[in-house]
């Protein structure tokens, strides 16, 4: 092997040096340096280098190539271009804790905001994310009781709002008002109901009369949804039959309707009873349920 000692070679003519033929292999030994900072380097079209900008067509690079910022040709990401499970947690954008990823109406991802301890995640319907909503109060939330509590007397003829002897019953024995909930509140005979909802009201009356023939009488639940003008919503009565024009007679008779409860300032309730007889009288006790009507809750408006 003969060996050439020089300080540089430059083209005979021309600017073009070939250096070996083909098939031949030129070698650099180890610890020689190859400095080609400062020129122009062409490599083969399949050599991938980690300088610059590089247009990747169907080449395969090692995972220690890669470094910086990769971006397709085309600016876009797409699932063709992504190896299957490639995405970790790691790459995905921060927010906040507690979000939940979904999609909105359009098909983009939409985090869906964190909710409040107790709250459960809820479908709101086909185009829209789910949120985190409060589930509803199960059961019954508000029930009352109300009795007129002695004989309510000098009532005018035919009729008239019952606006007075109103309590709230208790429980014999029991030394205490069966309630559940805030309850109603009263006030000269109409009643505020303590929260919105679907509400079942039952009535349950005892009303006398004396000297009258074939004495009549009738009660009416009365409801209002704008705290001002009233309507019947049930109403029910009973003839008596009168056997000795000086013997009071007495008659019963109950009746039941659902309202929905929209507004508490505006819905109220109040009763109004009917009687074709002389000193017509509710009979009341503060011990036993006579005259009186049940509020319960059943659901939501």
């Amino acid at each position: 092997m003969s060996k050439l000692e020089v300080d540089k070679i430059d083209p005979q003519s021309g600017t073009a040096l070939e250096i070996g033929s083909s098939g031949d292999t030129i070698t650099i030994p180890s610890g020689a340096t190859l400095d080609a900072s400062n020129a122009t380097t062409t490599l083969p079209a399949n050599v991938v280098t980690t300088d610059g900008t590089q247009t990747l067509t169907n080449k395969s690079i090692a995972a220690t190539q890669l470094t910086g910022t990769i971006t397709p040709s085309d600016g876009t990401v797409t699932t063709a271009k992504l190896a299957d499970d490639a995405v970790t947690l790691a790459k995905m954008a921060s927010g906040t804790d507690g979000n939940i990823i979904s999609y909105d109406a359009s098909g983009n991802p939409v985090a869906v905001a964190t909710g409040t301890d107790g709250q459960v995640l809820t479908s709101t319907g086909a185009g829209s994310p789910p949120a985190f909503e409060t589930l509803p109060v199960g059961g019954i939330t508000q029930a009352d009781n109300w009795r007129i509590n002695s004989n309510l007397t000098g009532l005018s003829y035919p009729g008239a709002d019952i606006t007075a002897n109103w309590e709230r019953a208790d429980s014999t024995g029991q030394g205490s008002n069966m309630v559940i909930g805030s309850g109603m509140s009263e006030s000269s005979g109409v009643f505020t109901f303590p929260a919105t909802g679907i509400y079942l009201i039952s009535t349950f009356w005892e009303i006398g009369a004396t000297n009258h023939n074939d004495p009549y009488i009738q009660v009416q639940t009365l409801v209002t949804t704008n705290n001002s003008s009233y309507g019947i919503a049930a109403r029910n009565g009973q003839g008596l039959t009168k056997y000795d024009s000086s013997t009071f007679i007495t008659g019963s008779m109950s009746n039941t309707v659902i309202i929905d409860v929209a507004d508490t300032s505006n819905t109220k309730v109040k009763f109004y009873f009917r009687v074709s007889g002389s000193n017509p009288t509710l009979v009341g006790s503060n011990t036993e349920g006579k005259n009186g009507v049940c509020f319960v809750r059943l659901g939501d408006t």
